[in-house]
């Protein structure tokens, strides 16, 4: 009897240690399988990479970024006068120019945008594309690409002169590709091929169309801190102006993101930073000002989750 009941141990002890490694080899192939049917579904999806940069526009330039569908964003730009200008004038703050500007997302890859600048009483249009979109998954895209074509009007009176201005004399346009990658969480990096146009120019001996190249970054330092630049290398330039230098930190609060910097260049539209920057920084013509951007939804936009192209 005793010698039944150990046999019967035995096998007992046989086919539950089998069950447990056929039921423990199971779990394993199960995770596994796990694993890979969630690779294969984020294989299936395209993941758009979002906040290359914190706003729309770098410094004085437009970055990669639009404004989502439905959203509009106020904007208050302000430059003070240069620091070099002495205690007499505050080291610049007795001085000031300012832009004041819409922008609004009618798709996630169309905005457009208005503003007016002090700086030569102008008016300012713009249309900004997005044409290409960062991304992984599905579909895995190195870079975004955008294009922007700006419009500009400058109101200002014009002097006495022996000959008559027309209306066209005081328009300008600007064509721009922004060709940009978000690198990680910290770092951004963008060039912007730049062409801007003059239907009159201040000299006889310069060019009505001026090419140049900018250059932008961001660079995180905290989750809500960021320090960011922008140059523009101009490869023919009006007589007597240089290349726009400017360097800024990017607060995030709330619903607005506040921007510190320090510049260069009087005016804020394309035409003024890029190709009629007066100051140099080795001078200390350099402004000190600062961006404000607001945003409000008109329409709420749907969530995207996955990328249509």
């Amino acid at each position: 009897m005793k010698s039944h009941k150990k046999i019967i141990s035995v096998v007992l002890f046989i086919t539950f240690s089998f069950l447990s490694k056929t039921i423990l080899a199971q779990e394993i192939d199960l995770f596994k399988m796990q694993d890979e049917q969630d690779k294969k579904e984020t294989k299936q999806k395209t993941d758009i990479v979002t906040s290359t940069f914190k706003t729309t526009r770098i410094v004085n330039g437009q970055s990669i970024e639009n404004v989502g569908r439905g959203i509009l964003d106020l904007k208050i730009s302000h430059r003070f006068g240069t620091l070099n200008s002495g205690a007499y004038n505050l080291f610049g703050l007795d001085q000031a120019t300012m832009r004041l500007g819409l922008d609004y997302g009618i798709t996630d890859r169309l905005m457009v945008g208005f503003g007016r600048s002090t700086y030569n009483k102008e008016f300012d249009g713009f249309l900004k594309y997005k044409i290409l979109r960062q991304s992984t998954g599905r579909i895995t895209m190195p870079i975004s690409v955008s294009y922007v074509v700006t419009g500009m009007w400058q109101s200002l009176k014009d002097p006495a002169a022996t000959y008559k201005t027309n209306f066209s004399d005081h328009l300008f346009y600007a064509h721009q590709i922004i060709i940009a990658r978000k690198f990680n969480d910290y770092f951004s990096l963008q060039l912007v091929p730049t062409l801007v146009h003059y239907n009159i120019v201040p000299l006889v001996a310069n060019p009505n169309d001026l090419y140049s190249l900018g250059i932008g970054f961001r660079q995180r330092v905290s989750k809500r801190v960021n320090l960011t630049g922008e140059y523009y290398y101009q490869f023919n330039k009006l007589t007597g102006y240089h290349n726009s230098l400017s360097l800024g930190i990017d607060i995030e609060t709330g619903g607005h993101v506040f921007q510190l910097q320090f510049t260069n260049a009087t005016g804020i539209d394309e035409r003024s930073f890029i190709t009629q920057t007066d100051g140099l920084w080795g001078k200390g013509d350099i402004h000190f000002g600062f961006n404000i951007s607001r945003v409000f939804t008109i329409k709420k936009p749907k969530e995207l989750t996955t990328a249509k192209w």
